[in-house]
C-alpha cells in the first residue's frame, strides 16, 4: 500500500517539477493526455490489489433451504383442510394440511380383517398337520391288520381252512391300504410344507397382511401433512378442493427452512486465487442500509455449468461463453437478534484474504459507501 502511494506521490511530484517548477517541458493537451494516461495507469496498482486481496461482489443472495410438499397418495384425494397461515413461522411437526382420508381408514380396516383371516389360516395349517399326523396313522394301523390277515388266509387256504376268495378279498384290501397310506403321506406332506412357509418363524400370509396393513396405515397417516423441520410456507396457494394423488406430479407447496441459512456470491475466477474457506467477510444487506455484518467463507463452490456435459448423441460444442464463468463462494454470516435474513435478499460482500492488509481500508470505505448509498438507491420516489 506505502509502495503503491508512494509511487503515485513521486509521478505527482515528478510532473509538478517537469512541467511547472523547472519548466524543463511546456505543459499542453498532448502531455496533459499523456500524463493522465500514465497516472491512470499507476492508479490500476490498488485496483489489483483490491481485487486480488479484497474480492467485492454486488452478485450476492441470501439462501434458504426449500422443501417441496408433495403429498404421498395412492389415489386422487380431496385437500380438507388447510391448517397453516402464510408467512407464518412454524414448528417442526405441527400440521400443514389434512385430506379426505374415508378410502384410507376402509383400506386400514380390509387390511386388519386380512390379518385376523391370515392369523385363523395360520392356526388352521398346525390343526391339518394334526389332522394328517393322525391320518396317516390310521392308515398305517389298517394297513398293518389288513397284511396280518393276509398272511393268515394265506395259510388257511393251502390247508383248506379258508376259500380262496376270502384270501383275494385281503390282498385287495392291502393294496388299497397301501394307497390309502401313500395317499394320507402325501396330504401330511402338502400341510407340513403350507404350514412351513415361514420367515424367522413366523407365517409368510401373517407377514403379507402385516405387510399389507402397514402400507395401509402408512398412506392413512400421509392424508395429513406435517412440517419436516422448523420454517414457514411463503406462498400459500393450496385451498380446501384442491384434488392430489398420483394425477399430481408436482408440489403443493414450498416449505422455507429457518436453519443453516447461508449467502452465496459470486466471483470472478481470478478474483479468488488468495480466498479460502475461514477467512473474514463484510456483508451489506440491502435490506439494512448503513450496517455491515460480520461472516466468514464457509467453502468455495469450484464447479460451474459451463463444466458439466450431459450423456447425449451430440459431440460438445467448445464456443466461448459470453460471459466467462463465475465460481460461487459460500458465505455464513452473524446476523443480529431482531433482523431478518430472507430468502432471495440481495447483498454485497467483502472477502479479506489477509494479504495486502494495508489496502484493507479502502475496501472497508468501499462496502460502507455501498451500504449506505442504499439509503437513496434505488432514485425512485
Amino acid at each position: 500500500m506505502f509502495v503503491a502511494l508512494g509511487i503515485t506521490l513521486f509521478y505527482i511530484i515528478f510532473v509538478w517539477f517537469i512541467f511547472f517548477k523547472a519548466q524543463w517541458l511546456k505543459f499542453n493537451i498532448v502531455w496533459g493526455i499523456v500524463s493522465f494516461w500514465v497516472g491512470a495507469h499507476l492508479l490500476l496498482i490498488f485496483l489489483v490489489a483490491l481485487r486480488f486481496f479484497q474480492p467485492f461482489s454486488i452478485d450476492s443472495h441470501v439462501v434458504r433451504s426449500t422443501i417441496q410438499i408433495v403429498p404421498k397418495l395412492t389415489q386422487p384425494t380431496i385437500l380438507t383442510e388447510v391448517l397453516v397461515e402464510p408467512n407464518t413461522p412454524i414448528t417442526k411437526g405441527d400440521p400443514l394440511y389434512r385430506f379426505d382420508d374415508t378410502v384410507f381408514k376402509l383400506a386400514v380396516e380390509n387390511a386388519q380383517a386380512q390379518l385376523v383371516a391370515a392369523e385363523q389360516n395360520a392356526k388352521i395349517l398346525e390343526q391339518d398337520v394334526i389332522a394328517s399326523t393322525e391320518a396317516v396313522e390310521r392308515a398305517n394301523a389298517q394297513l398293518a391288520y389288513a397284511m396280518t390277515q393276509k398272511a393268515r388266509y394265506e395259510n388257511l387256504v393251502p390247508a383248506g381252512g379258508a376259500r380262496q376268495d376270502e384270501l383275494d378279498r385281503w390282498n385287495e384290501q392291502v393294496t388299497e391300504d397301501q394307497a390309502a397310506v401313500k395317499q394320507a403321506e402325501a396330504n401330511l406332506r402338502k400341510a407340513q410344507l403350507a404350514q412351513e412357509s415361514q420367515i424367522d418363524g413366523v407365517n409368510t400370509g401373517i407377514l403379507q397382511a402385516k405387510a399389507q396393513l402397514a402400507e395401509a396405515q402408512y398412506f392413512l397417516d400421509n392424508t395429513t401433512i406435517y412440517a419436516p423441520e422448523s420454517g414457514m410456507i411463503v406462498s400459500q396457494q393450496a385451498r380446501p378442493g384442491l384434488v392430489v394423488g398420483d394425477i399430481r406430479l408436482g408440489a403443493i407447496a414450498s416449505f422455507v427452512t429457518e436453519d443453516s441459512p447461508y449467502i452465496l456470491a459470486t466471483y470472478r475466477q481470478q478474483n479468488l486465487k488468495f480466498v479460502e474457506p475461514g477467512q473474514p467477510v463484510e456483508v451489506a444487506l440491502d435490506l439494512y442500509p448503513g450496517e455491515i455484518l460480520t461472516g466468514k467463507v464457509e467453502a468455495i463452490w469450484w464447479a460451474t455449468r459451463q463444466g458439466q456435459y450431459l450423456p447425449s448423441g451430440r459431440l460438445p460444442g467448445f464456443e466461448l461463453p459470453k460471459i466467462p464463468g463465475r465460481i460461487a463462494v459460500q458465505i455464513s454470516v452473524d446476523v443480529p437478534e431482531g433482523h431478518t435474513f430472507p430468502a432471495g435478499g440481495h447483498a454485497a460482500v467483502a472477502i479479506y484474504t489477509g494479504q495486502g492488509k494495508s489496502f484493507e481500508f479502502l475496501r472497508r470505505i468501499n462496502i460502507r459507501l455501498y451500504s449506505f448509498a442504499n439509503f437513496i438507491r434505488p432514485l425512485d420516489i
